[in-house]
C-alpha cells in the first residue's frame, strides 16, 4: 500500500546517518517528476583509521568518492534528489523503496539474511561488489570480476586486515604509503579494484601498473587521470624484469603466462618484497622440459600438462622459502570460475629453508625451473 513519500524518506534518513545501523544503500533511476543530479549513489560506513565514516560513491559520467561524518548534510542532499528507487540494507532488514507515478512511497521490508552484533561485523559476500561504480569505467566481465574479488580477499587477509570479522589497521610502514606493484597488469582491473578497495579501509596506498603493452600504459593512464588518481596510481611500460620501478612492499601478479610469473617472483625477490601474491597461469616450460622424461607419470600430453603445473608451482615455493620467504600455496577461487585458481603468497620472514627438497625435485626430475636460472643470473 503506497505511503507518503516524506514520512518513508524521513525515516530512511535515521538509517543512513547511523553507523551501527547502516549496512549498505543505493539511489538510482528517476521519479515522474524530476531527474536526479547523478545517475546513482551508493553509501556504505567504512573505518578509517580507527574511525567511522560515511563513504559516499555519486555516479554521473565517472565514479566520484568521498568520506564524510555521518552528520555531514550529503545524506539530506541525496534524499532530497529525486530518485526512483532506495535501495536501504541495515543489520536488521532490507528496505526498497520505490516512487510511483503519482509521486506516492511503494516500500517492501525484509528481514536481513545474517544479523550480526554490529553493522561492520555483518559478513561480506565481496569486498569490491560486483556492481561497484568503478567497473562502470574500467570494465571486466563477472568472471574478471570475481577474480580480482577473491584476489582482492588473500590481499587483504596477507596484510592483516580482518575484513569479515572487525576492523584491525593493516601494517603500513612508517611515515610514507604503502608501495604496491602490479605486474603484468594488463587492462589494471587487479591495479584500480585494489587501490579503491584498500584506501575505502583507511590504507594509504601507491601503485604502479606494468604491462609490456605501451597503449595500455596510455589507456590505465588515462583512467587514472580520468579517476582524479594519478597522483597514487602510475602506470609504466616495459618488460616485468626491466620496467623502471624501483622499490615495492607488495608484489602483485594476476595470471601472467608461464615464465612471466618467474620474472615476477624474481622482480618481488630483488626488491626484497615484504609480501607476494602471484596467481600463475599455464606451465609450458617445465611441460617442455618434462617431454625428455621415461616416467609414465608425464607418458601422455594431458598428464604431463597437469604434472608440469604442480612441479612448477612446488619448486617456485621451494626457491622462495630458499630466498626467506614463507610460502602459502591456496585456491584464491572456485575452479568453477578459473581453472588457474591457484595463488602463491609469500612473506618475507628471513628464514632461508627447503634447499633440500628442491635439490631432491630437480634432481628426480631433470628440470631447471626458470626462477632459479633468473635469481642465480642476478
Amino acid at each position: 500500500m503506497p505511503q507518503p513519500l516524506t514520512d518513508v524518506l524521513d525515516e530512511l534518513r535515521g538509517q543512513l546517518s547511523d553507523p551501527d545501523r547502516l549496512v549498505r544503500a543505493v539511489a538510482a533511476g528517476k521519479r515522474r517528476s524530476g531527474t536526479p543530479k547523478w545517475v546513482r549513489a551508493e553509501l556504505r560506513p567504512v573505518t578509517l583509521k580507527g574511525v567511522r565514516r560515511l563513504q559516499v560513491v555519486v555516479t554521473s559520467d565517472r565514479p566520484h568518492t568521498r568520506n564524510v561524518d555521518f552528520t555531514d548534510p550529503v545524506v539530506a542532499e541525496l534524499l532530497a534528489e529525486p530518485f526512483g528507487n532506495w535501495h536501504v540494507e541495515t543489520v536488521s532488514e532490507t528496505i526498497q523503496l520505490r516512487v510511483t507515478k503519482k509521486g506516492e512511497a511503494q516500500v517492501s521490508r525484509q528481514a536481513a539474511a545474517h544479523t550480526a552484533v554490529t553493522g561492520h561485523d555483518r559478513a561480506k559476500e565481496h569486498l569490491l561488489p560486483p556492481d561497484d561504480p568503478i567497473y562502470q569505467l574500467i570494465g571486466g566481465n563477472a568472471a574478471k570480476r570475481r577474480q580480482v574479488d577473491a584476489f582482492l580477499r588473500a590481499l587483504d587477509a596477507t596484510l592483516g586486515r580482518r575484513s569479515d570479522t572487525g576492523t584491525a589497521e593493516p601494517g603500513q610502514p612508517a611515515g610514507r604509503p604503502l608501495r604496491i606493484v602490479d605486474l603484468g597488469c594488463g587492462n589494471a582491473y587487479l591495479t584500480f579494484a585494489a587501490y579503491r578497495y584498500l584506501t575505502s579501509q583507511g590504507v594509504d596506498v601507491e601503485l604502479t601498473g606494468v604491462d609490456v603493452r605501451a597503449d595500455q600504459r596510455d589507456r590505465n593512464t588515462a583512467l587514472a587521470e580520468e579517476l582524479g588518481w594519478a597522483d597514487k596510481v602510475r602506470f609504466v611500460a616495459g618488460t616485468i624484469l626491466a620496467a623502471p620501478v624501483e622499490s615495492a612492499d607488495v608484489v602483485l601478479a594476476l595470471h601472467a603466462c608461464d615464465t612471466a610469473t618467474d620474472e615476477a617472483l624474481a622482480r618481488a625477490v630483488g626488491w626484497g618484497a615484504e609480501h607476494i601474491l602471484v596467481a600463475p597461469c599455464c606451465h609450458h616450460d617445465i611441460a617442455t622440459q618434462l617431454k625428455k622424461h621415461p616416467s609414465p607419470l608425464v607418458g601422455q600430453p594431458i598428464l604431463r600438462e597437469r604434472f608440469a603445473d604442480v612441479l612448477t608451482d612446488s619448486l617456485r615455493a621451494l626457491i622462495l622459502r630458499q630466498n626467506g620467504y614463507r610460502v602459502e600455496v591456496t585456491e584464491f577461487i572456485d575452479s568453477a570460475h578459473t581453472p588457474r585458481n591457484l595463488l602463491l603468497r609469500a612473506t618475507r620472514t628471513g628464514t632461508v629453508a627447503g634447499g633440500p627438497e628442491f635439490e631432491a625435485l630437480v634432481a628426480e626430475w631433470h628440470v631447471a625451473p626458470h626462477l632459479g636460472k633468473l635469481l642465480t643470473a642476478s
